[in-house]
């Protein structure tokens, strides 16, 4: 997976959403419970991961803390 990263985030809708590359038609899955995978439909590529409730999930955890430029490789 390779291209430029975007995140967005809807604090209203306490939804993240965090995409790889350009925009292409694709599937979404959910793979746990708020947790969606978005693939690419020609290549089965990840193009996008987005998490429901985000804030309330991260309650649990201290600090996020997030350097950007950020380097993700993802394998499946």
């Amino acid at each position: 997976m390779k291209g430029s990263m975007r995140i967005y985030y809807d604090e209203e809708g306490d939804f993240l959403e965090i995409m790889i590359g350009k925009p292409s038609e694709g599937i979404a899955e959910e793979v746990q419970p708020g947790v969606f995978v978005r693939r690419d439909m020609k290549n089965n590529e990840i193009k996008s991961i987005g998490i429901l409730n985000f804030k309330k999930r991260t309650k649990k955890i201290p600090d996020i803390d997030l350097s950007i430029p950020v380097k993700i490789e993802i394998s499946t």
